[in-house]
């Protein structure tokens, strides 16, 4: 079913409100989880909402908490989030290293013991739209065995490359596996098979069936070994930098609270600056399409497209959970 953009919004903030938050945090992140969803990123959107606020009833989101300084040096920061809401917590570190990288040409912010930022791309775009270069990533729960292993020892750790363009924003926001849990989660709720194998069956064969892959926990990094060294060095990056806590200590506490997570902004430079951008994206959508019709899409483009449909003919919302949402 279609939603209004303002409807959906509102009803985040009214239960928000209802769980103390006051009204401009609780707008604040509304309009985040409004926005993931009017995107298409459904599984950040509206259908992580309720495990949202069961996290804050469960006190590992603290709603009144913030992010503090607590050293750093030239263009590096250090942060401590104090388990506040994560998204809040991100904007405000991008925020501060887009200021870093006004002053210095790039900027850094390292934060320890915040909370999950929901979509990570939205702190690529909001970079982009600040003419800065953008680079985030974030450390996880255990969710993903290193190659060659059975048991979860990585954490699905997002990384997300923003580049600012006139045109429309080049935003890569990537899991580390094939498909990111929620996506798993989404695929499984609509009974569907995954269009590529995404993970492995409890008998270790490759599987389209995302029920199979969740039951077994063996979830496909990108790139098979590739993805794995990924994973691991990006947890590495998040902690050393924060001095916050790993995936491994994360994951020993129990839920997925407390984590580790960087933004980096550079300021671009050079009067070629565009020219060069429409140079590699011309070039990349000069390759034959492989089906009859295909058209080749640069990272964030599907997003734009999907971000004006949703504000013209509604957002897309899965029925059951906004049901479920009303309620709250």
């Amino acid at each position: 079913m279609l939603i209004p953009f303002p409807t959906l919004k509102s009803e985040f903030k009214r239960i928000l409100l209802a769980l103390a938050f006051d009204h401009d945090k609780a707008d604040q992140i509304a309009q985040i989880f409004a926005e993931n969803s009017r995107d298409g990123v459904h599984t950040h959107g509206l259908n992580r909402f309720p495990t949202f606020v069961q996290y804050v009833k469960d006190g590992y989101v603290i709603p009144d908490a913030g992010p503090v300084k607590e050293g750093g040096f030239g263009s590096l920061e250090h942060w401590n989030g104090n388990l506040g809401p994560g998204m809040l917590n991100a904007r405000i570190c991008m925020d501060r290293a887009i200021v870093l990288a006004g002053e210095n040409g790039i900027g850094c912010v390292a934060i320890k013991n915040t909370n999950h930022w929901m979509r990570g791309g939205t702190y690529g775009w909001h970079a982009a739209d600040a003419g800065m270069i953008g680079i985030c990533f974030t450390n996880t729960i255990a969710n993903m065995p290193p190659w060659g292993g059975i048991d979860p020892r990585l954490g699905n750790n997002p990384l997300i490359i923003a580049v600012p363009r006139k045109g429309g924003h080049v935003v890569l926001d990537m899991a580390i596996s094939q498909y990111s849990i929620g996506k798993l989660n989404f695929y499984k709720s609509k009974g569907e098979q995954l269009p590529l194998p995404g993970g492995y069956d409890a008998e270790g064969t490759l599987s389209t069936d995302p029920a199979a892959i969740l039951e077994s926990g063996r979830v496909l990094p990108v790139g098979f070994w590739k993805g794995s060294g990924l994973s691991l060095v990006l947890d590495l990056l998040a902690t050393v930098l924060s001095q916050g806590r790993s995936t491994a200590a994360i994951t020993h506490s129990g839920p997925e609270s407390g984590v580790s997570q960087v933004f980096i902004a550079i300021r671009p430079t050079g009067s070629q600056t565009e020219s060069l951008i429409e140079e590699i994206i011309a070039y990349s959508k000069s390759s034959r399409p492989g089906k009859e019709g295909g058209t080749i899409f640069y990272p964030g483009e599907n997003t734009l497209r999907t971000r004006e449909k949703s504000l013209k003919e509604g957002v897309w919302v899965d029925e059951k959970v906004w049901e479920k949402v009303l309620t709250l």
